[in-house]
C-alpha cells in the first residue's frame, strides 16, 4: 500500500496545494481556502499545528490528488 498518511503542519499541506497548482483565495477565522480552475469546490485547510489525517484525506480528494502524486509532492522541497 505504500506509505502512511499521519497528521501535519497546516503549512506543509498548504506547500502540497500550492505545488499542485492551487492558489490562496480567501481565509475566514482559521480556514484558508484555495482553488484551481476545473476543480469545482475549495480546498480548505484549517491552521492548525497537526491537520488530522480524515480532513488530509477529505481535501486530496476534493484536490483531485491521489496518494502517489500527494508524497511525491511532499517530498519535492
Amino acid at each position: 500500500m505504500g506509505r502512511k498518511l499521519t497528521l501535519l503542519h497546516w503549512k506543509i499541506l498548504e506547500r502540497v496545494i500550492l505545488a499542485a497548482g492551487f492558489r490562496f483565495a480567501r481565509q475566514e477565522g482559521s480556514h484558508r481556502s484555495y482553488v484551481k480552475v476545473g476543480i469545482l469546490r475549495p480546498v480548505v485547510i484549517p491552521t492548525h499545528h497537526e491537520v488530522p489525517v480524515a480532513i488530509i484525506r477529505n481535501n486530496l480528494k476534493t484536490a483531485g490528488i491521489s496518494r502517489e502524486e500527494f508524497f511525491q509532492l511532499l517530498d519535492s522541497d
